[in-house]
Parts: C-alpha cells; structure tokens; sequence
C-alpha cells in the first residue's frame, strides 16, 4: 500500500492565533511539507458566527488545495498525529480517479462498503484532518456558497456533516481509516454545547502512540497531565466500542443488504482489536 507520505503535495494547517510549532515539528520529522493558513480577522465578518469563520478558513485551504498536483492533506491547530503517521497506508484506493474526501480523524463515523482491498467507504463529521484530492477541493468550494445562500453568515451551522453527501451527490467516493491517524487534542467547543451537539470528540481507536501531549491533557501551569491523557482515551474507546455494539459505527440495515456481510463485520471488529488507548 502506498505511503502517506508520497501521496501528499503538502500539509495545510488551518489555524486561528493558536502555537502551530509543535505540530509542524512533528509532521516536519516525519517528511510532510507544511504551511499555516491562519484566519485573518476581516470587518466585513464581524458578527459572523464562530462555524462559518472556521468554514472560511478551511475554504483557504480548499482554494490551495484545488490548485495541487497531488492530493493535499488538511488538519486544523489542534490535531496530533501519532508516531510514524508518514508511513502509514493511506485509507483509500490510490487508482481511484473519484476520490473525494478521506478522513484521518473521524467523529460519528459510519462505514457503508469495504472493498476486497480492504479500503472503507463512509461518512464521517469534524474536519480536523483530512486529504482532498484537487478535484473534490474545487468541488467543496461551491459547498461554501451554498450554505452562504441558504443558512447565511451568522447562523451556527453543522457544515462539516454536509461534506459527505455534497461530495457523495457529484460522484465522488469518501473513505474513512481504518484506525484514526491522530487525536483530536481541542478543549470543549461552547458552540456545540449551546447549540445542544456534544462538546467533546476524541479518536474512537488509534493506530498508534501520539507524536505529543494533546492541549486537553495539558494543565493551565503547562504540565502536562498523563492521567488526563489515560481517562481521556479510555472514554474515547469505551465510546467507540458501544457505537459499534448499539450498530451506529455499521448499521445493521448495511449488514442485512450488503453482499459480502463478513467483509463490512470483520472490518468493524478488527478495527477495534487495538492495544493502543
């Protein structure tokens, strides 16, 4: 399976005013080229609400991105990778010509298909990493002025659980991991909270040991905090066990219709047969 690391032009870190420093090292080490977009405070957007400016900011992204050779890997501030991410496969079949988007990191993740090479066809929320084709990035851009149109600048708006069908509806094909590539290391979103979503999202299974601490686990005096970190994860598996046990990660209905059912449950199982918290 090819490697990461040779099937991206270039890592864009989407960020706000947060220190982007330890990250950049970590994906520097392991050969990513990397670059920072950062949300530029604009008068024109006062008033905007805190969904649609970070909707803006991966639209930055989505512009360079359209503008590739290679496909283009996407991750905001507050991911951390684990070790040895550049080698890892990546999660979708390389010599399909429609991918569209492929999650790293997912959250609310549902797997719809797993071809015989094992590669896993489904929907997930949360942008906070990601690889786009340049094809699928032109394709996101137009998505922006949709939801422009119809919800408008001020609006909280769930755009990032829009990606899928926007890119499933124009043919393209969206893959989620087989284990995520990284934590998503943000503190509580009040925004979700007021808008009665969940605050909190972690990795349901990694592949493996983070490259640093997350922010969560991190104390106020900058000591970091190990047992945070632990409760943290083990929460975040327990979580991703039950949705697979309740038949949110696989729906039943996508078992009983399926062709190759054994296929989609090993894949679901397998998954999470992990000694990684």
């Amino acid at each position: 399976m090819p490697r990461l690391v040779d099937q991206i032009s270039k890592v864009l870190i989407i960020a706000y005013q947060e220190s982007t420093q330890v990250l950049e090292a970590a994906l520097v080490k392991e050969g990513f080229e990397c670059e920072v977009v950062r949300q530029v405070d604009r008068e024109e957007l006062r008033g905007s609400s805190p969904s649609y400016l970070c909707m803006l900011n991966h639209q930055r992204a989505w512009r360079q991105a359209a503008e590739a050779e290679q496909s283009t890997l996407i991750v905001e501030a507050d991911f951390v990778p684990v070790e040895g991410i550049g080698k890892l496969p990546v999660p979708y079949d390389s010599d399909d010509q429609k991918v569209g988007i492929a999650w790293l990191y997912t959250c609310a993740s549902q797997v719809y298909s797993v071809s015989e090479r094992g590669y896993a066809r489904g929907f997930s929320t949360a942008m906070v990493a990601y690889i786009l084709t340049p094809q699928s990035a032109g394709a996101l851009v137009e998505m922006v002025e949709e939801i422009r149109t119809t919800s408008g600048a001020n609006a909280y708006t769930t755009w990032d659980s829009e990606v899928e069908g926007f890119l499933r509806a124009r043919q393209f094909r969206n893959y989620i991991p087989f284990r995520n590539y990284g934590e998503h290391g943000g503190r509580p979103n009040p925004e979700h909270r007021q808008n009665g979503l969940s605050s909190v999202h972690r990795a349901d299974v990694l592949y493996g040991k983070l490259a640093f601490l997350p922010p969560y686990a991190v104390q106020p005096d900058g000591r970091g905090s190990q047992f945070q970190l632990l409760t943290a994860r083990l929460q975040a598996r327990l979580k991703g066990i039950a949705r697979l046990v309740r038949g949110r990660f696989l729906r039943f209905k996508i078992v009983r219709t399926s062709s190759v059912p054994g296929r989609l449950i090993g894949f679901a199982l397998r998954r999470q047969l992990s000694f990684w918290l």
